[in-house]
């Protein structure tokens, strides 16, 4: 049989069963309407069923929603050629025959609890989901209210986290230093990287100690009575906190190549705990011969103490506030400078000040000059620690020096040991101003909800509490009190009142925060692998100089390769300053 061809199957069909379009005599769409367009229409969504009529109060979700602002639905320039006329529905209810079971309830002294949006007295304005007001207690007034910090709500004033959140303006904040042309950029990690990694290092041994201390008043635990708080009070004590390259013992220790690595327990904390921390900060490393140093600038952010760092409404700064007098106050740097008044003074304040009572280092204060110095030291203890970061025993011995700081001592009640302590103060600037991130009013929870107010805290301040347990680790300081020390004022940061202190063991205090150290010593050995990788096939005897910098804006670490002399000079110009000023208040 022979094959059939596709023209025989043409020829085969009739000749009126035709596929194409209907000829241009047809008449099918006669009397349908034509709704011109132009080429510039956007074609949108083909249907939106969760918009609202334009009768709606809301305006439907083009109304608010700024993802379609500018968006331009398909034909929407044309007349309303396609709109059905719908039968008027005027005439027609709908009758609910469900019974109503929901009970009207009142709260004590005869007042209802309204619960919802929260909302100010007789107001309409939009509260915290969660809060709840109380109206009418038998006459107590309708100012009385009580709060829930679930939704992050404060009665009428207080908002939802997480609401139009996508409408905020993005923070810029700045560098802490800024990035000059001759820096090279060799790394950058983000903190999901840092986070994974995991170094187990024992608890270090001891080298030397050095200062003395003085014995903790232990009048401080107790609560105190209600109006009659003690007043921090400004003392006027030599405290030091050199960097580490400028530290004597540290040179000397470099010069007998008792270790390869060096920092001070400030700057090594701020490096573990890198991935929990949100302002920016920055570590300048020096690379000598084979030694390490971890060093800082001088007035680098590094010493001043942050406030309400990793709260979900973070205090905002100058240029984002009203400019108002209360507003200036409560500016991350203004808070930070307060907050680093505060930890100067509170140590130095709860401690007994007797020469006849206090413990003795072996050896002196490396720091204090009597024949300089005007001022009395103050309590402090520095132990130089040795911690080993070899990761197998195959390896070379990769040693890190780490000197410490403990504030004062305390005997133990039960067994009569000595115990070091590490002294450390939170401050609450106003638990009702932007950036309070919702804590309570400490000085009538602190005692009754002391847990809540410490779990806030955690939250709010969890780069600073972890950075602060670290150190108390690396010292192996027996406890930690953590002072919660207020305002007088609300509006006014000059004085203040100590609220009551609270002892934790650091350890169990760093459990509770989630805190893991092997993952801080995780992050060191790693930077350190890279310093030493960079310069593997370099002049040994050559001086390089690195700056890890924290991103101000994203969660990202970069490390800078920088000349040798970066930062000498503005060591210099602030020494020249300090002289200047020295000699024009002695005139």
């Amino acid at each position: 049989m022979a094959p059939i061809s596709i023209a025989d199957i043409v020829s085969a069909l009739p000749a009126d069963d035709t596929w194409g379009p209907a000829a241009a005599g047809d008449n099918m769409l006669q009397g349908v309407p034509y709704a011109p367009f132009s080429k510039g229409d956007k074609l949108g969504r083909m249907a939106d069923w969760t918009s609202e009529s334009k009768d709606s109060n809301r305006g439907g979700r083009q109304a608010y929603n700024r993802n379609y602002r500018d968006q331009q639905v398909y034909g929407a320039g044309s007349s309303s050629l396609f709109a059905v006329q719908a039968e008027d529905e005027s005439s027609f209810s709908v009758v609910d025959n469900a019974r109503n079971t929901a009970k009207r309830t009142f709260g004590r002294g005869g007042g209802t609890v309204f619960r919802g949006r929260g909302g100010q007295r007789g107001g309409a304005q939009r509260g915290g989901r969660a809060g709840f007001q109380r109206v009418g207690a038998g006459g107590r007034g309708q100012g009385d209210r009580y709060y829930d910090n679930r939704g992050g709500g404060r009665g009428g004033r207080g908002r939802r986290f997480g609401w139009k959140d996508y409408d905020k303006p993005q923070r810029n904040r700045e560098p802490s230093v800024n990035v000059r042309p001759d820096w090279n950029m060799l790394e950058e990690v983000d903190f999901t990287r840092l986070s994974k990694l995991n170094l187990e290092t024992p608890d270090g041994e001891d080298l030397e100690s050095y200062g003395f201390l003085y014995y903790y008043d232990r009048s401080f635990d107790k609560p105190p009575v209600k109006g009659a708080e003690r007043r921090l009070q400004s003392m006027d004590r030599a405290a030091y906190n050199v960097t580490t390259s400028q530290d004597p013992v540290i040179q000397e220790l470099a010069e007998k190549n008792e270790a390869t690595v060096f920092a001070t327990s400030d700057i090594l904390s701020m490096l573990m705990c890198a991935p929990r921390s949100v302002y920016s900060w920055d570590i300048v490393i020096v690379h000598q011969g084979n030694k390490i140093y971890f060093d800082k600038r001088e007035g680098a952010s590094l010493d001043l103490v942050t406030v309400n760092e990793n709260a979900a409404d973070a205090p905002l700064e100058a240029s984002e506030t009203s400019g108002g007098k209360q507003d200036s106050i409560n500016t991350p740097n203004a808070l930070a400078m307060e907050a680093t008044f505060i930890n100067h003074n509170f140590a130095l304040q709860t401690v007994i000040e007797s020469q006849d009572a206090k413990q003795e280092m072996n050896q002196p204060n490396p720091f204090y000059n009597a024949s300089e110095e005007t001022e009395p030291l103050a309590s402090k203890g520095y132990k130089y620690r040795r911690f080993d970061l070899s990761i197998s025993d195959e390896e070379d011995n990769l040693n890190m020096i780490v000197r410490t700081e403990v504030d004062a001592v305390m005997k133990n009640p039960v067994s009569g040991e000595e115990q070091h302590l590490i002294v450390k103060a939170l401050n609450e600037f106003d638990s009702k101003a932007q950036g309070s991130g919702g804590a309570l009013e400490w000085r009538s929870k602190l005692w009754s909800q002391r847990g809540a107010v410490v779990a806030t805290e955690m939250k709010n301040n969890s780069c600073k509490l972890a950075r602060w347990t670290t150190q108390a680790i690396l010292a192996k300081a027996d406890g930690m009190k953590l002072g919660f020390v207020s305002r007088a004022n609300p509006r006014s940061a000059a004085g203040h009142v100590v609220l009551g202190v609270v002892g934790y063991k650091p350890r169990e205090f760093a459990s509770q925060m989630n805190l893991n150290l092997s993952n801080g010593w995780g992050i060191v050995r790693t930077i350190v692998d890279r310093i030493r990788a960079l310069d593997a096939d370099e002049d040994a005897d050559k001086v390089k100089k690195y700056v890890l910098i924290k991103d101000p804006n994203r969660s990202v670490i970069r490390l800078y390769s920088v000349p040798a002399t970066t930062f000498e000079e503005d060591e210099e110009l602030a020494g020249d300053e300090q002289e200047e000023k020295v000699e024009s208040d002695e005139e």
